[in-house]
C-alpha cells in the first residue's frame, strides 16, 4: 500500500550563476511520516533541494508540492507547518539557551499558556534542562544543534527538514539527535535529513543519493548493504568511485632533515577557568611521522588543548614543546614549525583563493620570487585553477577544506595540526583529504589530529580518547578496539565513554 507523500517534486531544475545546474530535471516524491536521507557529494544539491522544498529557492522549472502546497505561493502558510534547521542555524550566541527558545517560540506564534508544557519536554529531551541561562554561544557543538533542533520541533511541525544538522557533533550526540527526532515524531511528522556520516544514512527509512543534481538511489539503505562498511563503499561507487593513488601534495612535499625524535611533547598541560578544568593533566609524545588523533566528544577539551599546543591559549600550568622549543618561551620559533587547519573554517571568505594563498605566504614569512613559485605550484597541485577569482565563501566545503590545506602547509611545516578538517565534507573528498595526511606522514610530517568520523579514526597510528578535559585511554585503534571489546572504532569511542562515566 502506498503510502501519502508529504513532498512531490517532478521535473525540478535549478540553476545559479554561470550555468551551473544544482538541480537538474529532478523527481521525488517524500513519504509522509518516514525520516528520508539526503546523501552526496559537496555540490550536489543537496541543500538546494531542501531549500526548494522550504520555499526559499524558486526553481526555473518543474512543479513542487510541500504539504500540498506550493511552496513559494503558499510560504507563509507552509512555514506554520514547517521545522526548518539550516546548515548554519541561526542561533543567537549572545541570548541564553532559554532565550532563544523565546525567540523561536514568538515567531512560530505558539500561545503564551503552551509555551511552558512545551519547553519543558523539549528541554528535558535535550538534556538542555540545566544549562538554561547559559548564552548559545558557550554551548559545545553538540548542545548546539540539540538547541537548534528544539527551536526547529516548536510548534509540532508536520514537515521537520535538517540541513546536515550533526555537522561536528561526536557519534554519541548523533545517536542522540536521531532518538530525539524519532521520539518526537508525532502525529505523522514527516523528515527529510541531509547528512555526510554514512552510519547516520543507514538509520533512514528511507535513503536518497544525489550526484550532480541528480536522484541515482532512492530506497532503503538496507538494500545497498545491511554492513556499515560495505554500504559506505556502494554509496561511494554510486557517487562516481574513488581510486587510491599517490598524494600529489605528499610527493611535492621535501622535509627538511632533524633527528628529533618527538617533534610534539605536552607535559601536565592544564587549563583552568575559575574551578572549571577544561584540561587536566594532559601529558603525551608524537613520534616523528605519526598520525596522532584526539578523539572524545563535544566539550571534551580537544580544541582546548590544540589551542594550547599552538599558543593560541596560554595553559595555567604545564608545558608543550614543538620541535624542542617550547611554546610559551619562544612562540614565533614554535609556531614556525606548525601548519594548522582551525575546527572553524579559518580562510577569509571574501577574499578569492589567489589573495588567501598570498595572505597565508606572507604570514609564514614567504616573500618575492619564493612566495609566486610556491603559489603556482600550489594552484597546480591541489588543482585550484579553474575558481581562483571565486570568493571563498562560495566555495563548497571539500574545496575550501582542500584550500585550507594549501595554506596550512604552503611553508612545509615538520608538524601539522588538524582540528576536525572533514568536518561536512562528503565521503569521497575525505578519502582523497586522507591520502594527502598519510602521504605527508610517510614524508615525515607529524601530524594531530581530530575528528569525529569514526572511519578516520582508523588511519591514525595512536589515538588518545578526551573525556571530561582528560586522557581516559590511549593506544592504537586496534588496541583501543580490544580494551573496549568492540567491532570497530564507533563502537570503541561509545563503550569507553560509557564505562568512564560510570565509573565517575
Amino acid at each position: 500500500m502506498k503510502m501519502a507523500e508529504a513532498v512531490q517534486i517532478e521535473n525540478l531544475s535549478v540553476t545559479f550563476d554561470k550555468n551551473i545546474k544544482a538541480l537538474d530535471n529532478l523527481s521525488l516524491d517524500i513519504e509522509k511520516g518516514r525520516i528520508t536521507g539526503i546523501v552526496g557529494a559537496d555540490s550536489a544539491g543537496k541543500t538546494t533541494l531542501l531549500r526548494s522544498i522550504t520555499g526559499l529557492i524558486l526553481p526555473d522549472c518543474g512543479k513542487i508540492l510541500t504539504l500540498n502546497l506550493n511552496p513559494v505561493l503558499k510560504r507563509d502558510e507552509i512555514n506554520k507547518k514547517l521545522g526548518y534547521m539550516p546548515q548554519k542555524f541561526g542561533l543567537y550566541e549572545d541570548l541564553s539557551v532559554r532565550e532563544n527558545l523565546e525567540l523561536y517560540a514568538h515567531l512560530k506564534e505558539i500561545p503564551e499558556e503552551n509555551k511552558e508544557e512545551i519547553f519543558k519536554k523539549l528541554l528535558n529531551f535535550t538534556n538542555l534542562e540545566p544549562f538554561q541561562k547559559r548564552l548559545a554561544g558557550r554551548l559545545s557543538g553538540g548542545m548546539k544543534q540539540k538547541l537548534g533542533l528544539a527551536c526547529a520541533l516548536l510548534g509540532s511541525p508536520e514537515l521537520l527538514v535538517l540541513d546536515e544538522p550533526s555537522v561536528g557533533v561526536d557519534p554519541i550526540s548523533r545517536k542522540e539527535l536521531m532518538k530525539m527526532v524519532r521520539e518526537l515524531s508525532f502525529n505523522d511528522m514527516t523528515t527529510v535529513w541531509s547528512t555526510a556520516y554514512m552510519d547516520e544514512a543507514q538509520s533512514f527509512d528511507m535513503c536518497v543519493v544525489m550526484d550532480r543534481g541528480k536522484i541515482i538511489f532512492k530506497g532503503k539503505p538496507q538494500e545497498l548493504s545491511p554492513d556499515k562498511q560495505e554500504f559506505q563503499k556502494r554509496v561511494i561507487e554510486l557517487m562516481g568511485g574513488y581510486k587510491e593513488h599517490k598524494s600529489p601534495v605528499a610527493e611535492d612535499f621535501d622535509l627538511e632533515d632533524n633527528d628529533i625524535k618527538f617533534p610534539v611533547e605536552a607535559i601536565n598541560l592544564e587549563k583552568r577557568y575559575g574551578d572549571f578544568y577544561a584540561v587536566r593533566n594532559n601529558t603525551f609524545c608524537i613520534k616523528k611521522g605519526e598520525i596522532f588523533g584526539l578523539l572524545g566528544p563535544n566539550g571534551a577539551g580537544k580544541s582546548t588543548s590544540f589551542k594550547m599546543m599552538c599558543g593560541l591559549i596560554k595553559p595555567t600550568s604545564g608545558k608543550a614543546r614543538i620541535m624542542n622549543t617550547d611554546i610559551g618561551e619562544n612562540p614565533t620559533k614554535a609556531r614556525s614549525y606548525i601548519g594548522y587547519m582551525a575546527q572553524k573554517f579559518s580562510l577569509y571568505g571574501s577574499l578569492d583563493i589567489i589573495q588567501n594563498l598570498d595572505f597565508f605566504a606572507s604570514v609564514y614569512g614567504i616573500s618575492g620570487a619564493k612566495k609566486k613559485e610556491q603559489i603556482e605550484k600550489t594552484i597546480e597541485i591541489f588543482e585550484l585553477e579553474p575558481y581562483l577569482k571565486r570568493d571563498t565563501k562560495e566555495l563548497s566545503a571539500g574545496f575550501k577544506q582542500r584550500l585550507a590545506l594549501a595554506c596550512a602547509i604552503l611553508h612545509k611545516p615538520p608538524v601539522l595540526f588538524l582540528d576536525e578538517p572533514t568536518s561536512g565534507v562528503d565521503p569521497i573528498a575525505r578519502m582523497e583529504f586522507w591520502s594527502h595526511i598519510k602521504g605527508l606522514a610517510q614524508k615525515g610530517v607529524t601530524v594531530m589530529v581530530t575528528t569525529h568520523f569514526m572511519d578516520e579514526a582508523e588511519y591514525c597510528d595512536r589515538i588518545s580518547l578526551f573525556f571530561k578535559g582528560e586522557t581516559i585511554a590511549t593506544g592504537t585503534p586496534f588496541e583501543l578496539k580490544e580494551k573496549a571489546g568492540a567491532r570497530d572504532m564507533e563502537e570503541a569511542f561509545s563503550t569507553l565513554i560509557e564505562r568512564s562515566q560510570n565509573n565517575g
